[in-house]
């Protein structure tokens, strides 16, 4: 669903691109094709492993995006600045957590 959204409402992502990255727009459609394709993926047993360390590609990718919201909180002034702060933690334990899920031995 997540990935859908780079397609349904781009303009959000795009503004949370930080400056000094090209492309905004085609980054967040290959974004959303990663995500797509990573969600696919990791529900394929054999390709688990494979999904996993590619969604963690993606969640490092798009971590600057996080930092450039929560060091410039007045240009998103629909979210607090404790939650723009809150996500970088909880981006890490994504991370953490999708390693858990793709490399545990029982789930895979």
């Amino acid at each position: 669903m997540a990935g859908g959204n780079h397609f349904a409402n781009p303009d959000f992502y795009v503004a949370i691109m930080p400056p000094y990255l090209p492309f905004h727009l085609e980054i967040v459609y290959v974004s959303g094709i990663l995500e797509i394709f990573g969600g696919i993926t990791i529900m394929i047993p054999r390709y688990r492993s494979f999904a996993g360390w590619g969604i963690i590609l993606l969640l490092l990718a798009i971590f600057p995006a996080n930092i450039h919201m929560a060091l410039h909180p007045k240009l998103f002034t629909e979210i607090t600045p404790i939650v723009l702060y809150a996500r970088l933690p909880i981006q890490l334990l994504f991370i953490f957590w999708v390693y858990w899920i793709t490399h545990n031995t029982a789930n895979n």
